[in-house]
């Protein structure tokens, strides 16, 4: 990733945020928000943007104390990954919600599209310059994706379910352009949802997915998983939609890899692909031991060359207590520097 060589180490997105900056216990207690939920900061509104800017710091210190590779800015301006974008488009009716499933089988409170969906100004472009000034490292940002934000949404506009997703697809795009120009070295969509709608997902997901990355120059990653260990209790083995992925323009494929105890034989379904392989289990309250990670990343070299495996975290780590997240990475970081030393590859 990033021309750093093979087992790079970065993160999937999202970092326990401060309790000081967000209500955790508020956060916690419900499905993360598809619609915008103020009410879960705890710093005004005219002082959060520079609260959150301090959260960013503090989420960048811990990443390289740790020694992540690729730096993220550990979302802390968003409520939950989605939202913050999904929310920020023309064409959806914010005061009037929708509703939608959830991938747990609830109803959830989502945007409803009541006319043509279009960006009307670049979202994340400030988080990626202000992560550009905290750290010399290579950094990645992510935006959600086209298919899983068609699934988030009430579509009362657009013919079918198909033609939303292009839509969204195009917003996600001039996105994506304007975060490259910013300083992104790498970009990731998130797309969960095609583990959980994989009938829908054979329709038009890698299709949206394709126009999302058009143009994209350098790594681009698509991070798929089974949910948030904090909210997904009931977790199926495997992938359903994964090697339709080994035609999609992503580089790099997310994979959640430790909680499911992933066959690493389907790993081989993705042969045009290199593995971000999620090494740390979030449902788990414990920390990995750095041999507990080296045994995770082995299994995968039975299947993938080190030079297509990345290693991560399954998923984002909003939900996990601040202290336990860091010593997590801490292990993740010392397992892929020990297989690196077996492989006989320079430690960085």
């Amino acid at each position: 990733m990033v021309a750093r060589g093979a087992l790079v180490t970065t993160v999937v997105g999202s970092y326990p945020q401060p309790g000081w900056l967000i209500d955790r216990e508020r956060l916690g207690e419900r499905l993360p928000p598809r619609v915008r939920a103020r009410e879960l900061w705890r710093v005004p509104e005219p002082f959060l943007q520079e609260a959150q800017d301090d959260a960013t710091r503090l989420a960048v210190l811990d990443l390289e104390r740790a020694g992540v590779d690729v730096i993220g800015d550990g979302e802390m301006r968003r409520e939950s990954y989605s939202n913050r974008f999904a929310t920020a488009l023309d064409g959806i009716d914010l005061d009037h919600p929708g509703v939608a499933l959830d991938r747990t089988g609830h109803e959830n409170p989502v945007p409803r599209v009541v006319g043509p969906v279009r960006r009307r100004q670049p979202v994340e472009v400030r988080d990626v310059e202000f992560l550009r000034t905290l750290t010399e490292r290579p950094i990645k940002i992510t935006v959600p994706g086209p298919f899983t934000m068609t699934q988030q949404a009430q579509n009362d506009h657009y013919p079918d379910a198909g033609s939303l997703a292009l839509a969204y697809a195009e917003a996600v795009n001039e996105e994506l352009l304007d975060l490259k120009a910013a300083g992104a070295d790498v970009v990731q969509i998130d797309e969960p949802y095609l583990q959980a709608r994989p009938e829908q997902a054979r329709e038009y997901a890698v299709e949206a997915i394709d126009r999302a990355l058009r143009g994209i120059e350098g790594d681009t990653i698509l991070h798929t998983c089974f949910g948030y260990a904090h909210v997904v209790k009931d977790r199926l083995t495997g992938y359903p939609f994964l090697a339709e992925l080994d035609d999609c323009a992503a580089t790099h494929i997310s994979l959640e890899a430790a909680q499911p105890n992933l066959d690493p034989a389907d790993l081989g379904d993705l042969p045009s692909k290199t593995i971000m392989l999620g090494v740390l289990d979030l449902g788990s309250s414990e920390a990995e031991t750095p041999e507990v990670v080296v045994e995770r990343i082995r299994k995968a070299l039975t299947v993938l060359p080190p030079e297509r495996l990345a290693v991560a975290p399954d998923c984002g780590m909003k939900y996990l207590p601040r202290e336990l997240a860091f010593r997590k990475l801490e292990a993740m970081v010392a397992g892929a520097r020990l297989v690196r030393e077996e492989l006989g590859y320079a430690v960085r």
